[in-house]
């Protein structure tokens, strides 16, 4: 099997290598899993589950300064929102394995007429399949958590297939599954390149795809699932924040920057379209580009760093051919607007960009803000609610009224008010619709998705 080089994405020097899984290695994990769901005796009770997450999270908890510098070396997320990544990751686990003893069905009403009459049945959930979990690299390791270990809570095998840029944070969560007692086989690492990913999605032994990465990707392979199989998709949005005229600027200043310069803005809900009243719209992107411009960019391994790298160079570069876009037609430049070295853009602020550039209607997963001066609120609505994003939305206002009205008409799965578009506690529901998604995630939302329910019907005899 192929070595392949992991680089840091803030310097490009070596951390570590991988082999590259091959026809064979594919096809022994694949059988090796679901030989074990074949085999109900290999099944984990529920018991095992819950003591085999406890464990693991008491040994991540112990290791949380390792893991988070992993994390940062090969992802680039500063150390800080690293360090609570990892935390996050902790949490997540202890919450699917309190989730394990929900997993429950429910008794189906008989004996309410003449056909059901002398019958009790109940549902009950067994786990689904083999999983197979394709993985991004803006979390390597809290997505694992809702990817990988919600399956083993569901008591399904699962095939992790991380992101080839940060693989090392799944090979060491697999080896602290492996201390914590999961039996082999249980949880395998696909260090696969995109042909034999799509020959993984496309085994009918596989029960069940979950996929985080671009839109373009995930439509593609949802077509390759065999019949039968379930997934959910989780894509990008173009995450639009709106403030009214009752707004509280000052204190959305604070939320808007940490919403959209977190980790470069490479995340799927990053702050990138800000509305704002024409009267109030300059003074608060003004004020926006002083934070911005304040925020210290280097080394995601410096206590001091709140912007690392954005994952690879050509991404720097489409960054900013995005950004000349919007400048050539328009837009002003506040702040930023062109790259520090190969590797690191500067936090950047455009100013009324138009509607048709790049920048308003694509993710752009990069440092950058846009804020639109708008004259009436239907009108930044519109703006706001591109035809297929819908993701994570936000709204500030100090008018209950609005609150219910634009929480309900402003695209997105979850509407936030007066808070911004990145926030997110792993319990809660997460997920896109339309071109941003299929299914909603969330720790014990993905176990349930995991999980098959059958019925049992007994008949009383004579």
């Amino acid at each position: 099997m192929a070595k392949v080089d992991v680089v840091s994405p803030f310097d490009g020097s070596k951390i570590g290598d991988f082999e590259l899984c091959d026809e064979a290695a594919l096809e022994r994990k694949l059988a090796a899993a679901h030989a074990i769901y074949e085999d109900r005796s290999r099944w984990l009770t529920k018991e095992a589950r819950i003591q085999i997450l406890g464990r693991l999270a008491e040994l991540l908890e112990a290791d949380v300064e390792n893991a988070a510098r992993l994390a940062a070396s090969e992802g680039g997320k500063p150390l800080l929102d690293s360090r609570v990544e990892v935390r996050r990751a902790v949490e997540g686990i202890r919450k699917a394995q309190s989730g394990v003893s929900n997993l429950t069905g429910h008794e189906v009403p008989m004996d309410v007429s003449a056909a059901s009459r002398g019958r009790f049945a109940v549902t009950y959930l067994e786990p689904r399949g083999v999983v197979l979990a394709v993985s991004a690299f803006n979390h390597p390791l809290n997505l694992l958590v809702h990817q990988g270990i919600t399956a083993i809570a569901a008591g399904c095998p699962v095939l992790i297939k991380p992101s080839r840029r940060t693989p090392l944070s799944a090979l060491y969560l697999r080896s602290l599954l492996e201390k914590a007692g999961l039996p082999e086989g249980y949880a395998e690492i696909l260090l696969t390149d995109g042909e034999l990913t799509r020959r993984a999605v496309a085994d009918p032994r596989v029960a069940f795809l979950t996929f985080i990465g671009s839109a373009k990707v995930g439509w593609s392979l949802r077509k390759e699932l065999a019949p039968g199989a379930q997934a959910t998709f989780e894509h990008g949005g173009v995450a639009p924040v709106l403030l009214d005229e009752t707004a509280d600027f000052d204190a959305a200043l604070p939320l808007i920057t940490k919403g959209g310069y977190y980790h470069a803005g490479q995340v799927c809900v990053s702050v990138q379209r800000v509305f704002v009243p024409r009267p109030r719209a300059r003074d608060f992107a003004a004020k926006l580009a002083e934070r911005a411009s304040a925020l210290k960019v280097g080394s995601p391994l410096l206590e001091t760093t709140e912007v690392g790298p954005l994952i690879e160079p050509s991404e720097v570069q489409r960054v900013g051919d995005w950004v000349s876009e919007a400048r050539e037609k328009g837009a002003e430049i506040l702040c930023g607007g062109k790259p520090i070295s190969e590797r690191l853009y500067e936090p950047t602020v455009l100013y009324a960009p138009r509607q048709d550039v790049r920048i308003s209607r694509e993710e752009v997963f990069g440092p950058v803000v846009a804020v639109y001066p708008y004259d009436e609120i239907d009108q930044a609505v519109t703006w706001a609610n591109l035809p297929g994003a819908y993701f994570q939305a936000a709204l500030f206002t100090n008018r209950l009224d609005r609150a219910l009205d634009l929480g309900r008409r402003l695209h997105g799965t979850t509407v936030l008010v007066n808070d911004h578009t990145a926030f997110r506690v792993d319990w809660m529901p997460f997920g896109g619709h339309r071109d941003s998604g299929l299914g909603i995630g969330g720790i014990e939302q993905s176990m349930h998705d995991m999980s098959l329910q059958r019925m049992l019907v007994l008949r009383a005899p004579g």
